[in-house]
């Protein structure tokens, strides 16, 4: 998905905005820049688990991290909430460093990790009082925020019922309450639709951008399901091996890591043999078209490799001419983006084969 405007942040009395550096350093104040990273590192003995991380993650929008597990995704959210120290290089989270405040970033900052704990003998709502106990919210104000977060989630119909008759989609949707609870700036998700049902996958991720349009909120949502992180996420970094090797929307990820071809989807109602082939090489005659591809079968569209994107324009609109000049019956033109899995599967296999070369 390409990326969505970027939404002016909510501001709390007292609160002060959140430091974004400059090109010259990691301390610049900025209204919109909720998470910063230059040179992040966390070495473990031998092993780099992340490797000069750099990183920005805005006000009013959802970042995918996205890699396989053992990338180096949790270990960058435990630096980012100051659970473990770096190795070298620095971080900002809502202007703070977690590393010299991590009290105070957790305070600011909702976080919910791959396997979420709860008290199963309690309610949903006595989960939460507890942790708004933790944070410190006053009593009377909990009672309001709990009502407000148990709707956000649509578990109000279950609040009062005790935790352990919870589904897991129900325990993941607690546990974004329960992040919630402190009313934060940013919002941390390590995999939060792992095991749920497709069902509740699309509850938490409608969740999820309804956090972000509604209250500008900064989203780090940690994944390795591609097509989740492809739905949701305005802009994505790809892990691989403790490195961030390409971030951006799907867009540039696909300009940086596509093999700089374009591809048409055109769907032609043709049943004569002879009118297929005739249609084919007219089409395959445009500049700038290396193959026309139809169908297995006669109702299959037709795929146009193009040579360049640069050139995907002018062959959309030299085979529309040619469809009305021959009165071709179309069905369908549109051109074709690779997926999440293809741009994914292309870096970081060329991130390999670079080391390979090295």
């Amino acid at each position: 998905m390409t990326a969505s405007p970027r939404i002016a942040p909510k501001r709390r009395p007292g609160r002060r905005l959140a430091a974004a550096p400059t090109a010259g350093g990691i301390d610049a104040p900025s209204d919109t820049i909720r998470i910063r990273t230059r040179g992040l590192t966390k070495h473990y003995g031998d092993l780099v688990a992340v490797d000069h991380l750099d990183l920005e993650v805005h006000a009013g929008e959802i970042f995918g991290l996205l890699g396989q597990n053992g990338a180096g995704k949790t270990t960058t959210i435990l630096m980012l909430l100051g659970l473990t120290e770096p190795t070298e290089g620095a971080a900002r989270v809502v202007g703070l460093d977690p590393s010299r405040g991590p009290l105070q970033v957790k305070r600011r900052v909702g976080y919910m990790p791959d396997s979420v704990g709860f008290y199963g003998d309690l309610t949903g709502r006595e989960n939460l009082r507890y942790t708004a106990r933790l944070n410190r919210v006053e009593a009377a104000q909990a009672e309001a925020t709990i009502d407000a977060v148990l709707e956000q989630v649509g578990l109000t119909d279950r609040a009062d019922d005790r935790v352990e008759t919870y589904s897991r989609g129900m325990l993941q949707r607690l546990g974004i309450a329960d992040a919630l609870v402190k009313d934060p700036d940013v919002l941390i998700l390590d995999e939060p639709t792992t095991a749920i049902d497709p069902l509740g996958v699309v509850e938490v991720l409608d969740l999820l951008r309804g956090l972000v349009r509604d209250q500008g909120m900064a989203i780090l949502l940690s994944s390795h399901l591609l097509n989740q992180v492809q739905s949701v996420c305005d802009r994505i970094g790809i892990f691989a091996s403790g490195r961030l090797i390409g971030q951006g929307t799907m867009d540039e990820l696909a300009a940086r890591f596509g093999d700089g071809r374009a591809h048409l989807e055109i769907g032609l109602d043709l049943k004569d043999p002879a009118d297929i082939e005739r249609a084919r090489g007219q089409l395959a005659g445009i500049k700038g078209v290396l193959s026309v591809d139809p169908g297995k079968r006669p109702s299959d569209p037709w795929i146009v490799t193009i040579a360049s994107n640069e050139d995907a324009v002018r062959v959309r609109s030299a085979a529309l001419a040619i469809v009305a000049e021959q009165g071709l019956p179309l069905t369908s033109i549109r051109q074709l983006v690779p997926s999440l899995e293809e741009i994914y599967r292309r870096a970081v296999s060329g991130t390999a084969a670079a080391k390979v070369r090295t």
